[in-house]
């Protein structure tokens, strides 16, 4: 499908499911679609960092996407990454996901080299020029180690090489100021302005942002669009309380114990594990290297889950 400009709302970034083995597990994946439809989502963001992008093969990335639009068949758009360290390599990406049938793909700034924003520039505007879909920008500073530059944004929007941002950064001080320069120049009212961040969306949706992409959303999708719905009303109470309620179970991203673990298996085994005991995936096993959670954290995603209702 065309992707709506703006796109608004609540776009998860889908977790990808994997068997014991690690391999790609399809029918999970599809359970994981319907429950996200079924909560009433706007939009879906494969290949994203909630995706374990990084962890998953060429042949797995473009399994996910030919998965995902095969099953929504044009219900919703959908989003792919195109993920890598140079631009290259991303443009190989683009070319799989958009034959896969993605609506649209999301690149962040290149990394492993320090990259000034003239190259970060060049990046985008080799991806357009080679994507027939649009373009997403994907600001994601503690992976990539850059900011993306709000005037940088600012600028390839206005020339039309970006169709949106994805602003997982949490500086809600230059999220708005991406929201007010779309606000004040002219020929931008099509460009997409989404936060990533979890615990600020209501803020965000305040300062002018179009919708959001929270890797929570996989648990909980009913309770984001519940969001979005609440504060699009203007009721502002009941929105507070809705992402305070979501902020309380976003707690289970640090059940796993920091001395053996990392914060991103944490969160994925968290999200995962929450997946499992709501019976939609069949298993929450993580991407290698990642460390599994204990019983006993996996038991503590379960009180998170029992204390928002969710169980």
């Amino acid at each position: 499908m065309m992707m709506p400009t703006p796109l608004t709302g609540v776009v998860p970034p889908v977790c990808t499911p994997l068997t014991p083995d690690r391999e790609v597990d399809v029918p999970s994946l599809r359970r994981l679609l319907d429950h996200l439809m079924a909560g009433g989502v706007h939009g879906l963001f494969v290949l994203g960092s909630t995706s374990e992008v990084a962890y998953l093969t060429d042949r797995q990335r473009r399994l996910v996407v030919e998965t995902a639009v095969r099953h929504v068949a044009g219900e919703l758009p959908v989003l792919a990454g195109v993920i890598d360290m140079t631009t290259p390599r991303v443009l190989d990406h683009v070319r799989e996901v958009t034959q896969a049938g993605a609506d649209a793909v999301v690149a962040t700034a290149p990394f492993y080299a320090r990259t000034h924003p003239a190259e970060i520039a060049r990046h985008y505007r080799l991806i357009a020029a080679a994507s027939p879909v649009p373009v997403i920008a994907y600001d994601l500073p503690p992976a990539v180690h850059t900011k993306l530059p709000a005037e940088v944004v600012l600028d390839l929007a206005a020339e039309g090489t970006l169709a949106g941002l994805k602003d997982s950064s949490g500086d809600l001080a230059a999220f708005r100021q991406v929201t007010v320069g779309v606000r004040n120049r002219p020929g931008l009212k099509g460009f997409s302005v989404l936060t990533g961040s979890e615990l600020i969306v209501d803020a965000a949706l305040a300062v002018g942002a179009d919708g959001a992409v929270p890797g929570l959303a996989n648990v909980d999708p009913h309770g984001y669009v519940r969001l979005d719905r609440l504060c699009r009303a203007g009721d502002r109470d009941r929105a507070r309380a809705e992402q305070e309620r979501l902020c309380a179970l976003f707690g289970l991203v640090a059940v796993g114990d920091p001395a053996r673990m990392g914060s991103g298996s944490s969160a994925i085994g968290a999200f995962k594990a929450a997946l499992h005991l709501r019976g939609v995936i069949d298993c929450p096993a993580t991407a290698e290297p990642q460390v599994p959670l204990s019983p006993e954290e996996v038991e503590r995603v379960g009180k998170f889950l029992a204390g928002a209702g969710l169980l």
